[in-house]
């Protein structure tokens, strides 16, 4: 009777122990899914605010811009642009004209940005992803037409009208170039044009910006041979920042030249450095949630004491007795990042074709995702070593370091 209530109470501990274990097993491994895959939909989340904003921010302005470095106007034939550029992987040269103007139409006036272009400028800015009603041109059989920004239209209270119905025509006015104000003489310059169509960039061009033929601003302005920039396009494979070195060394000190990414460089270094701050926060918590890993192992040592003994009874090693143990951690941390790998580009894959999480005050828009390769990548690096130093230490600790004298006298 005595005989069966120890085998009876045995079972019942090394059952409960067992069931103790695998708890802790199964914390551990959700814990380490939900850290990989809140990584791998937050790094996603980024790449798709950096690729929102790019074609927002950027899209707007070419891949370079050459200004004055001492004025506002320049003479555009200081810049040998044509000469080199076979050399330099430019594709497009474009002449542009920015200037403070009112707008006037019907009684309502408002004060805008004009800039005026070359109609290459159309192609390099993506012009026809950001046309949200009109028509994606700068002429209509040599009539200059304007593209407006969706909140310069609004503010004027004008509008795209049908196919069947006429244009919409907009009064601009600027001061005379070498105009003096005098009695009874308009000190400022008209043009009217017609509205070809509303863009939607980013809040400051939508509020801002009225996009014209450059041949039209040059008339309007008196300016002639002079131009605010020279817009350069670049080939695709091209490396921007070598372009920009090799084009400020032809323009000299006298003139400026940017890339698109430095005219918004505030915009993208906080993205960026919230990247950061968000990627070291989440590896933190799988540290964190990577602890209950280390319980798991030494639960599981304390369970195995009896089977370890006769391992070394029969002749195991230390190391062997180690290389039990850090490989189970390895598994459990193995199981858990291939579920958060599962999980996390189940909901990035999902977001990103058919849409759950809207954005707010998108009118419809998703919530951008964009998986990378190379962040797939990282992350199975991060996270694969911090598993092995999370599963390395213990079972070396445990195996190595603990004192128990019955133990260490079958070795």
């Amino acid at each position: 009777m005595n005989v069966s209530y120890f085998i009876a109470n045995r079972y019942f501990k090394a059952k409960k122990s067992r069931n103790v274990i695998h708890l802790i097993t199964l914390i551990s491994v959700v814990g380490i899914a939900v850290s990989t895959a809140a990584l791998i939909i937050l790094l996603s989340a980024f790449n798709g605010i950096e690729n929102l904003v790019k074609q927002l921010y950027s899209d707007f302005d070419p891949p370079l811009t050459i200004r004055s470095a001492k004025g506002k106007t320049f003479n555009k034939n200081f810049i040998p642009t044509d000469k080199h550029r076979e050399d330099i992987a430019i594709t497009d040269v474009i002449n542009a004209v920015e200037e403070v103007v009112i707008l006037k139409h019907e009684q309502k006036w408002v004060h805008a940005k004009m800039l005026g272009v070359d109609t290459n400028f159309l192609t390099i800015s993506s012009m026809e992803k950001h046309i949200v009603d009109g028509e994606n041109k700068l002429f209509e059989n040599e009539t200059p037409l304007a593209i407006f920004g969706a909140y310069v239209l609004d503010k004027l209270d004008g509008y795209i009208p049908h196919e069947d119905m006429p244009r919409e025509v907009i009064t601009f006015h600027v001061p005379l170039r070498e105009g003096k104000i005098r009695p009874g003489k308009n000190p400022l310059q008209t043009r009217r044009v017609e509205v070809a169509a509303r863009m939607n960039f980013n809040k400051e061009v939508n509020a801002e910006y009225v996009v014209v033929p450059y041949s039209f601003a040059r008339d309007l302005l008196n300016y002639e041979e002079d131009v605010s920039a020279i817009y350069l396009g670049v080939e695709s494979n091209a490396n921007l920042k070598e372009v920009k070195k090799r084009i400020q060394s032809i323009v000299g000190n006298d003139f400026e030249v940017k890339t698109n990414f430095e005219k918004n460089e505030l915009i993208f270094k906080t993205s960026q450095t919230e990247r950061i701050i968000v990627f070291f926060i989440l590896v933190f918590i799988f540290i964190l949630s990577s602890f209950n890993l280390i319980a798991s192992i030494v639960m599981m040592y304390v369970e195995k004491r009896q089977d370890i003994k006769t391992l070394y009874s029969l002749g195991a090693t230390k190391q062997l007795i180690f290389k039990v143990f850090f490989f189970q951690g390895l598994l459990i941390n193995l199981r858990g990042v291939l579920a958060g790998l599962f999980i996390g580009y189940a909901v990035v894959l999902t977001q990103h074709h058919i849409g759950i999480l809207e954005m707010p005050g998108s009118r419809g828009e998703y919530f951008p995702m964009l998986p990378t390769w190379n962040d797939a990548f990282f992350i199975l690096f991060t996270v694969g070593i911090l598993g092995l130093i999370i599963a390395y230490f213990p079972s070396r600790f445990l195996v190595y370091r603990t004192k128990n004298k019955e133990v260490a006298s079958n070795v």
